[in-house]
């Protein structure tokens, strides 16, 4: 990550100082920490030990166990040198009055260790005590050390995750050099919640959790740590909220809700809408009639129809003169909203427009120039919504499809398409927890479809061995012989030397496995991986919606993707390897008919405990919002939504799946220092805006500046 010093408080410039301001950082080594690290001092303070090596134990030769770490004080004997060209090791003989031992080299230089091991004198030696020919040796010992040197030694040695390289010693010895450079700050914590929790000052926090002397002081709940979790946790909230801040003061416009056209869709729908959706509906309706811009997440099961929830607010801004366009990250998504929303626009006489990037250029231009005069009032479309060819003539709303696969700067850029601020839905089909929400939507008001709309079938969920292969087979032709269509999902691409591909567990490939069943198979089966080109992976797509294949062998790619009513039988292949919200979105693929549905479950033997609760989860519930928590619970945070973020928050110190409670005081906190201090302008305030720097949210702070 890069920073500017420019706008930072001086008090914390030491902190961004480049890493090879440091001794013992060349150009190789600077490469190294950049990348386990970063570039600044601050990032190393920030990277924790994760253990701690005790050097305080001093025995006597006598009584130094083999297989132990010991420090030891000894009289340096005589050097046994080797004869040149022989693969003896270089050895150096030493004592104390209880005994005699050995100091072993192998390709060593002489020179220096007759430098620091000078014989008759007397040295401090600190390693792993060994057992040879029933005499006690100690191979390259990890320090050898005059007295002043011993005496300086920390008793206490942290050790770092490292890569190849570098040492957990020589990182080690970095990390002491930036903290150093830690200054003295302002405290932004109350006093009364510091010594409720037994919290130390924010630099002594820092220092201590670099010097680890138990295992207690490696506990997340340590208070070193556990305080600098929660100064992480501050920061992103507070940080978020001013973003929220920030962006509702750009002017917004007022949209009334849509009642003509409202009252002509809601009699052109062929079902009721449910209790849920109605809520959410009027929580958009009261969003879009306040004159600040609207924020908000859309989190809806699989099926809980979210698109029509979606829709009705468009037309609050089509009714009110403007334009809204809906933002999908794939064009067969981008197609199927159009699908699904044509009906209702030409029944309600609300022309809908297509944009993707696969258009002719004839096509693309026409629709381009719909859009910048205003003809083209409801648009469906790709990431091609957002690009600098794209202009709306008044971009009122903007609702963006399954959120976590654009960047956060994508979601700005398009939100920047009006002549005012464009109000802003995001729609996501993974339900996420309330921690997690937080942490990467703090910014948004949020709205839960919790049913599912009337005729959403169960789905029949089994869990198989996979010794049970020929039964699914079989199964998989029975349904196809029916007209019925099948997904079976894979975990890797078969290509060999890939890199992730798991040998040991020979996992099957799903180019493999599209080979064995097409062979076996007369239905027709396509196959779809994240590798493929869009429009190879779109044309299988097509063909399995319109019936021309049967099967479609696929990586999780499908997770979030096409809708066909006529597929009823999903088999994931190796589920022992997926996570529960995975396992829950590609399970959603059906049960979308009227047809009775099944997933199958297949399953390598033996499970682990994770896999198996992960398994019993979902055969016993199809409650996204339940599957969410529980797999938070058996997981933690890292991967619930499904994908890596793009834009996503990660935590340096903390993980607030584990600290939900700490996470959500220091939400609310947040939310009162601002409410109280909106600009950070009080005494605390100055303090909590260094805060904000030192976790890299220049960006928040700088709209302080604004403001």
């Amino acid at each position: 990550m890069h920073y500017d010093n420019t706008m930072r408080p001086q008090i914390l410039f030491p902190l961004y100082t480049p890493t090879q301001s440091l001794p013992g950082i060349g150009p190789r080594a600077k490469k190294i920490i950049a990348e386990l690290a970063g570039e600044t001092l601050i990032s190393l303070c920030w990277r924790l030990p994760t253990g701690f090596i005790n050097r305080s134990r001093r025995v006597k030769i006598a009584d130094a166990e083999p297989g132990t770490l010991a420090t030891l004080e000894v009289e340096v004997g005589a050097h046994k040198t080797p004869r040149p060209f022989g693969r003896q090791p270089y050895r150096v003989s030493c004592h104390d009055e209880t005994g005699e031992m050995e100091l072993v080299f192998f390709r060593a230089h002489a020179d220096y260790l007759r430098r620091v091991l000078p014989p008759g004198k007397t040295r401090f030696i600190s390693g792993t005590i060994q057992a040879y020919q029933e005499r006690r040796q100690m191979a390259h010992p990890d320090y050898i050390l005059t007295r002043q040197e011993y005496d300086e030694m920390p008793a206490f040695e942290p050790v770092y995750r490292v890569t190849a390289g570098i040492t957990s010693r020589h990182y080690a010895k970095i990390a002491r050099g930036a903290l150093k450079s830690l200054p003295d700050l302002p405290e932004w914590l109350s006093a009364d919640w510091m010594s409720e929790k037994k919290w130390p000052p924010w630099k002594e926090a820092v220092l201590k959790a670099h010097e680890p002397q138990d295992e207690e002081d490696l506990s997340p709940s340590s208070p070193a740590r556990e305080r600098l979790a929660y100064d992480e946790y501050l920061a992103s909230q507070l940080a978020l909220i001013l973003t929220r801040q920030w962006m509702r003061r750009l002017p917004g416009r007022i949209f009334p809700k849509a009642a003509a056209l409202r009252e002509k869709a809601m009699s052109a729908l062929p079902f009721a809408l449910t209790s849920a959706q109605e809520a959410a509906i009027a929580e958009i309706d009261g969003d879009m009639g306040q004159p600040m811009r609207m924020l908000r997440l859309l989190q809806g099961d699989v099926g809980s129809g979210k698109t029509i929830v979606a829709f009705l607010a468009m037309l609050n801004a089509v009714e009110a003169g403007a334009q809204a366009a809906i933002m999908a990250p794939t064009e067969i998504l981008a197609r199927q909203h159009f699908k699904t929303l044509l009906p209702l626009c030409q029944k309600i006489g609300a022309p809908l427009t297509l944009l993707t990037a696969r258009q002719s250029a004839a096509e693309k231009r026409r629709v381009l120039t719909d859009i910048q005069t205003g003809m083209a009032r409801l648009v469906a479309g790709t990431h091609s919504l957002f690009q600098k060819h794209v202009a709306f003539r008044d971009l009122g709303l903007c609702v963006i499809d399954e959120q976590h696969r654009f960047g956060v700067h994508q979601r700005l850029t398009l939100s920047g398409k009006g002549r005012k601020s464009v109000d802003m839905l995001v729609m996501t089909a993974t339900p996420i927890p309330r921690t997690l929400a937080l942490a990467h939507y703090g910014d948004m008001d949020m709205s839960a479809l919790r049913e599912k709309p009337p005729g959403r079938r169960p789905v029949a969920t089994r869990a198989l061995p996979l010794e049970r292969l020929d039964d699914v087979v079989e199964a998989v032709r029975r349904a196809a012989s029916q007209g019925r269509r099948v997904y079976w999902i894979c975990p890797l691409v078969g290509e060999e030397g890939e890199e992730g591909a798991d040998a040991a567990l020979a996992l099957t490939a799903a180019s493999d496995r599209h080979r064995h069943l097409s062979a076996i198979l007369d239905c027709g089966a396509g196959l779809v991986h994240g590798r493929m080109a869009g429009d190879e992976k779109d044309r299988t797509l097509t063909a399995f919606q319109q019936g021309k294949i049967q099967l479609l062998v696929a990586t999780s790619v499908i997770e979030v993707g096409v809708d066909v009513a006529e597929a009823t039988v999903m088999v994931i292949e190796d589920a022992q390897r997926f996570g529960l919200a995975q396992l829950h979105q590609m399970r959603g693929r059906v049960g979308r008919g009227e047809k009775d549905s099944a997933c199958l479950l297949l399953y390598r033997a033996p499970l682990g405990e994770t896999a198996r609760a992960r398994l019993d989860i979902m055969r016993e519930t199809e409650d996204g919002f339940r599957i969410a928590e529980e797999d938070l619970r058996l997981r933690g945070g890292g991967e619930i939504l499904g994908t890596k973020q793009s834009g996503a928050v990660s935590f340096l110190l903390g993980d607030p799946a584990a600290q939900s409670d700490l996470f959500a005081r220091a939400h609310d906190e947040a939310a009162r220092i601002l409410q109280e201090d909106p600009q950070l302008k009080s005494e605390r305030g100055e303090a909590l805006r260094l805060l904000l720097y030192l976790f890299g949210r220049d960006e928040a702070a700088r709209t302080l500046r604004s403001g």
